[in-house]
């Protein structure tokens, strides 16, 4: 978490888990950042457990740590705002949902993928990696690059690596890197009673 973070709406409370408040999706990566297959190992792992529903686990990830081709193919096939960066990642990952299996159609396959990046990226965050999850990509080139069957849907790409200095980024990047960080408040997305009631730890 970059230290000038403020801790209310602005920024993630102090009292949310470490992983949690730490997580964020920087773009400026350090280009000399290793990813030791070790950790990209655990990560990987860390989605491999997340739940899914029936234990259908249909989260499947194309793996690509920095000087293999898959890198390379992975990277040629982001758009060109994120082709403009992510190459200083330490491993390029397309997270593909596996929506057929021997029992026929995988249900919420693709929220199985959602649980199971998180999962991921927080096991980044405790790796002291950063990760950084993208829409920006080609899937149709993803699918037939890397021969993905019918069945298998590429839905984000994510590069993982270690966090570098926003000067690396060119100058209209790097205020929305260095910004705080804003969601929209509790009150306007927990509601009890009915829609709209926002719920309030006070009760």
């Amino acid at each position: 978490m970059r230290s000038d973070e403020p801790s209310d709406e602005r920024g993630p409370a102090r009292d949310l888990h470490p992983l949690i408040r730490e997580r964020w999706s920087p773009r400026a990566l350090d280009p000399a950042g290793e990813v030791p297959r070790e950790a990209l190992a655990r990560v990987l792992d860390a989605a491999r457990w997340a739940p899914s529903y029936g234990n259908t686990q249909p989260a499947r990830y194309l793996v690509g740590p920095r000087g293999t081709d898959t890198f390379d193919g992975i990277l040629a096939l982001l758009n060109r705002g994120n082709r403009a960066w992510a190459g200083n990642a330490g491993a390029l990952l397309v997270g593909c949902a596996e929506t057929v299996n021997a029992k026929g159609e995988v249900p919420y396959a693709e929220y199985g993928l959602g649980l199971a990046t998180e999962n991921l990226v927080l096991q980044a965050v405790a790796e002291g990696l950063v990760a950084h999850q993208m829409a920006g990509f080609d899937a149709a080139g993803v699918a037939e690059r890397f021969a993905l069957p019918a069945s298998v849907r590429p839905l984000v790409a994510i590069a993982l690596g270690v966090l570098g200095s926003p000067d690396l980024l060119p100058e209209d990047r790097r205020a929305r890197e260095t910004a705080p960080r804003e969601r929209q408040p509790l009150a306007g997305t927990a509601f009890t009673g009915r829609w709209g009631t926002p719920f309030t730890a006070g009760g």
